[in-house]
């Protein structure tokens, strides 16, 4: 209770800043920026400060005077390869925008809400059925699901106002409105396609690797966060719907499982590319197609698809730059490798292989901040290799769950809500689900 408690007057405070800047959700280039630039303010201050104590030691103390030479290279080099970085992605980017777009517009978001609604209608006890927040609810988890980042918070910010004309108590969490969160935060999204693309960018020899592996991380988060919220709000898990939907999913990831367990790990690697693939390809032709179906012109959605793709690829420029320098400060001075080594040593001392400490880095950062996470995520990828173990174990870390304060503190803001109620400790739960999942699920696909 006492814990809770804390969480929740750091989040009041949060709250508070968040209610100007949420005014202008809307304006374009500037929504949803505001409560994580206030996280990575301090992480990015840390990151230089740190760098720069830990330089001064080793000069001082162990008289190594290259150790600010090196934090001032790495500064110039971390910049070249964030922009490098962003440049690149804006082909593939837009690429996979303009397919999204053409889903969107073939009424694909509709087409899922209708397929899990039998679900959420059960999972949402206290929404009256013909509530307006259920197709508000169903649009925003469906946008998520298809990766159309512009259309879910729009969506979600909508069903969270609609879930408050509901709610009795207007500065508490109700339960639907935790429940909504968790699946928000649980990240299960059908196509990676950032992730894919950074790793594409940064060489990897098949960046659609790491889709089966994320698939199954986030689905395991996810159904973490679902049964876990249902247990603290009684909701029955034992309902025939519930059951045929969780485990029929259940079911169908447990098969892949054990089929990759069973196999060779030199076929492993050659199933997992035919699945990915297959599965990536079946997409963009059922995008296509929908969009025939509604009669969309397909060129013009894909354009303007395209267009917001690169309008992304652009705008993460100074975001990446800014990260990835002070994530190479910390690195070059040497405190990340101090810091790793104590967390190995630690797992070591217990009998625990400790190869998979180098990505907590990322795997720490994501709760706090999507863009860090980036950030971290990259670096590993650029110091390990793509196509290393530590290469795509953070590319899945990445892709296993969502931004759960930045979540958090943006639609719980939008509508006044100051006592999170077991929120934070759900979300946090669920992330936690989600990356021991992909470290697990990166050794079982890429072998140790």
């Amino acid at each position: 209770m006492i814990q809770e408690n804390s969480l929740n007057k750091v989040f009041i405070f949060a709250l508070h800043l968040l209610r100007i800047s949420l005014l202008s959700f809307f304006c374009k280039e500037k929504r949803l920026e505001y409560p994580e630039t206030m996280a990575l303010n301090y992480i990015f201050i840390a990151f230089i400060l740190v760098a720069f104590v830990v330089a001064l030691i080793k000069a001082l103390v162990w008289g190594d005077l290259n150790a600010f030479y090196e934090v001032m290279l790495s500064t110039f080099d971390t910049s070249k390869t964030a922009f490098e970085v962003s440049l690149g992605l804006t082909g593939a980017l837009s690429l996979w925008m303009g397919l999204m777009k053409i889903g969107e517009h073939g009424g694909l978001i509709k087409f899922f809400s209708k397929l899990i609604s039998p679900l959420f209608v059960r999972l949402f006890p206290d929404i009256p059925k013909e509530h307006p927040a259920i197709g508000s609810i169903f649009l925003n988890v469906s946008a998520n699901l298809l990766g159309l980042g512009n259309a879910a918070p729009p969506l979600g910010l909508k069903a969270m106002k609609e879930m408050q004309e509901l709610n009795p108590n207007k500065d508490t969490a109700s339960n639907p409105m935790i429940m909504f969160l968790v699946l928000n935060t649980s990240g299960l999204t059908l196509v990676p396609v950032s992730i894919m693309v950074l790793r594409a960018q940064m060489g990897a020899a098949n960046a659609s690797d790491v889709f089966l592996p994320i698939l199954l991380a986030t689905f395991f988060s996810t159904i973490i966060g679902i049964l876990s919220v249902a247990i603290l709000q009684r909701i029955n898990i034992l309902d025939k719907v519930i059951l045929a939907y969780l485990g029929g999913l259940t079911a169908i990831v447990a098969t892949i499982i054990w089929f990759f367990s069973h196999l060779p790990q030199e076929k492993i690697s050659l199933y997992s590319n035919f699945g990915a693939s297959f599965a990536l390809l079946s997409i963009i032709v059922g995008f296509l197609v929908a969009g025939m179906r509604k009669k969309v012109n397909v060129y013009n959605s894909f354009i303007e698809g395209a267009k917001e793709g690169f309008q992304t690829a652009v705008m993460i420029i100074p975001y990446l730059v800014a990260i990835l320098v002070a994530v190479g400060m910390f690195r070059a001075s040497g405190a990340m490798g101090m810091l790793i080594t104590a967390i190995k040593m630690g797992f070591d001392a217990i009998g625990v292989n400790s190869q998979f400490v180098d990505s907590l880095p990322t795997a720490l950062m994501k709760p706090l901040s999507g863009s860090g996470a980036r950030g971290m995520m990259v670096d590993a990828i650029k110091t390990f290799g793509p196509d290393s173990i530590i290469g795509r174990m953070v590319s899945v870390i990445q892709g296993a769950a969502d931004t759960t304060f930045y979540i958090l503190a943006v639609y719980f803001g939008s509508v006044g809500v100051k006592n999170t109620r077991y929120a934070v400790g759900v979300g946090l739960l669920t992330d936690l689900a989600g990356i021991v999942a992909a470290i697990l699920l990166t050794y079982l696909f890429f072998g140790h």
